[in-house]
């Protein structure tokens, strides 16, 4: 990971204002990313508009989200580690990327589809969203999968290669390449949307059993590591080519 960490005017932050892009709050103060997700707030595909913007969009007090943000920071300090990534080089990047989340999809999917096949035959008839359940994740699962791949196989050496050789042709062809992933990247964020509604925030009914329960929990866990994913893809690496 790269020492260089973001300048001193963080250590003094003058707090955050209903006008802060999201994403922004995010990397100035990792910890808000819980906070977002508790609000229904999507900081990383949607993460390129202010807080007010995305506050009236779900209803909420924009001020009053700006000061539960700065109190959050007084009571839980930014770390050097917590920022480091903002100034990772695209190589470090990469190699994150690929070794946690690319490794935990292809690690974690297939022990996700067994938990979700599995209640879905055993509970799927008295509890219909359970096919709709199933459905969304085994879209998710093959476009994630397919997206990862082609990531490895394809963009992510094509933005190293032009990291070491910089070139206007070059920059052109990532810019469209990255405004297709980021495409990708929003339809993913729209089938986990679905799948925490149909799922009523994986709020597990009280005759579910220990995998209906263990289930839910695998797809909420799914959902916060897509969200980093994400978030360090949109937000850091792509930002190196804008």
């Amino acid at each position: 990971m790269a020492s260089n960490q973001l300048n001193d005017t963080t250590a003094v932050h003058p707090g955050f204002t209903p006008e802060a892009m999201v994403r922004d709050i995010v990397l100035q103060f990792p910890k808000a990313a819980d906070y977002f997700k508790a609000q229904r707030i999507d900081f990383c595909c949607g993460g390129a508009k202010p807080l007010a913007e995305a506050a009236t969009e779900k209803g909420l007090d924009a001020e009053a989200m700006a000061q539960e943000l700065n109190q959050l920071r007084q009571q839980h300090p930014v770390l050097e580690e917590d920022t480091a990534w903002n100034d990772a080089s695209p190589e470090e990047l990469v190699d994150y990327i690929v070794n946690k989340h690319h490794r935990y999809l292809r690690e974690e999917l297939p022990l996700i589809s067994q938990n979700v096949t599995k209640v879905f035959r055993v509970h799927g008839e008295d509890s219909p969203h359970l096919g709709e359940m199933h459905r969304l994740f085994n879209t998710l699962r093959e476009e994630l999968l397919q997206h990862t791949a082609k990531e490895e196989e394809s963009e992510f050496p094509k933005m190293l290669a032009y990291s070491r050789n910089p070139s206007q042709e070059g920059l052109d062809e990532l810019r469209g390449l990255l405004q297709g992933l980021e495409e990708e990247h929003d339809g993913a964020g729209e089938i986990l949307r679905e799948l925490r509604r149909v799922t009523n925030d994986y709020t597990p009914p009280a005759h579910a059993c220990t995998t209906y329960r263990l289930t839910y929990a695998r797809l909420e866990e799914l959902e916060a590591m897509t969200f980093e994913h994400v978030h360090l893809e949109n937000n850091i690496l792509f930002l190196r080519y804008q």
